[in-house]
């Protein structure tokens, strides 16, 4: 039978032999928006939570406008002119609104990406459209400490503006249990010392910080202390389908309306499965998550719970930009030098993560997990050999030789890679 993967900005055609026992593994249908944008323009009048936006913004002479960054598919260009306009028709000025792109620690976002990232060229032509710089200290104003001490330092241009919208994607995320509401805004335009912090052995290791869990999340529950202490903030949320495409846009308070998106996305991210696979093949999404070897973890990480201890993960991802930051290349080599009990040892000793560090750490969930093999066309041997997993010439081959070790023809092939979240649910 033939599979296809996301990966990069097409799909990997894979043929598996008819003899295996294929699983695949996806949401289930989803419903889809006929007219977003009209969707999105009611609920600017009647949003998930707090005022319509007609009366945040009447009383605002600045807004400030979060976008989530290039590692992310969301559908700017959908919703951020609407959005824009409605502003603009309560009073603002075209002067008083800044669209801040919530980088956290990654690079900026410049020239023809940062064009492709917000998705319309009136909005590019019209606004102040920049870049969130943790590293840069004058940026951020100090917000205080949460009661477990994380020094809160967020980007003044939000904290600082009248009316404050975070806009973005809500999906599983292996760490916040889901991204979007208030992790665009912390970590996403948080200063260095907030996000390495986040980043630490005190949250990474603790079981509650994990793929769409919010109850015991303590991560999750820091950033609701952090949105407490900023005063508030409205979100943007949006939902998208496997072939990307809109199932639901909301708008409101910061938390309340995303906990909305939410509860309608968790009926489809996370997919029950009533085995466990000795075989288990994914991808890291596709484009533009794949673009590197650091975003490609995500992948590994994402369907742990339905693979049998010790048994092989085969994973298909782009890596159109090679391994990463520099500082995650240097993580890496800590990490085949030291090994993965001395790496861990070192880091858990720490309070603040070095710099893309983290993305290391949940590298090791995998790899005590079973065997992981990468498929990929972007990376060097130079790099594949900082990558601590098992460089893969052929995707079918990997899966046969993965059935035959096992003596188990059964195969979970799972297309979307870390937007579908699979749970072992044995049925009773």
């Amino acid at each position: 039978m033939e599979i296809f993967l996301n990966y990069g900005k097409a799909q990997l055609s894979v043929t598996l032999p008819d003899e295996l026992d294929v699983s695949i593994i996806r949401k289930p249908e989803m419903p889809l928006l006929d007219d977003p944008v009209a969707v999105l323009e009611a609920a600017f009048a009647a949003p998930d939570g707090g005022p319509p936006l007609a009366d945040l913004a009447a009383g605002a002479t600045t807004a400030c406008i979060l976008i989530c960054d290039i590692t992310r598919p969301v559908p700017n260009g959908v919703f951020l002119q609407p959005l824009v306009r409605a502003l603009l028709a309560a009073g603002l000025e075209k002067r008083g609104i800044t669209i801040l792109v919530a980088t956290g620690l990654h690079r900026p976002n410049e020239g023809a990406e940062l064009a492709e990232l917000v998705g319309d060229s009136w909005v590019m032509e019209n606004f102040r459209v920049e870049n969130h710089i943790a590293r840069d200290d004058a940026a951020h104003v100090s917000l205080g400490q949460t009661r477990s001490g994380t020094v809160v330092r967020l980007d003044k241009r939000f904290v600082n503006a009248d009316l404050r919208i975070a806009t973005g994607l809500v999906e599983p995320h292996f760490m916040a249990g889901w991204s979007g509401g208030r992790k665009v805004i912390a970590p996403g335009v948080a200063h260095a010392e907030t996000i390495t912090t986040f980043h630490s052995a005190r949250f990474m290791e603790h079981p509650g910080c994990a793929n769409c869990i919010l109850d015991g999340n303590p991560l999750h529950e820091e950033q609701l202390e952090i949105m407490a202490m900023l005063g508030g903030a409205q979100a943007l949320n949006v939902v998208i389908d496997e072939a990307r495409r809109i199932s639901m846009i909301n708008f409101g308070e910061v938390v309340e309306s995303h906990m909305a998106a939410v509860d309608h996305v968790r009926a489809y991210a996370e997919v029950g499965v009533p085995e466990r696979f000795a075989t288990v093949v994914t991808s890291a999404a596709g484009y533009p998550l794949d673009k590197t070897y650091y975003q490609t973890v995500k992948g590994m990480v994402g369907p742990l719970d339905i693979l049998e201890p010790g048994g092989s993960l085969v994973v298909a991802s782009a890596c159109s930009e090679g391994m990463g930051s520099a500082e995650y290349v240097a993580s890496q080599r800590r990490l085949i030098e030291a090994g993965a009990e001395q790496f861990l040892r070192e880091i858990e000793a720490k309070s603040h993560a070095s710099v893309d560090e983290w993305q290391t750490e949940m590298l090791l969930k995998p790899l005590r997990a079973g065997r992981v093999g990468l498929y990929t066309e972007g990376l060097s041997q130079e790099e594949f050999a900082l990558t601590g997993v098992t460089q893969i010439a052929s995707v079918a081959a990997a899966v046969a030789e993965a059935v035959a070790a096992a003596g188990d023809n059964r195969v979970a092939v799972i297309p979307e890679g870390p937007y579908v979240v699979p749970r072992y649910r044995p049925q009773s």
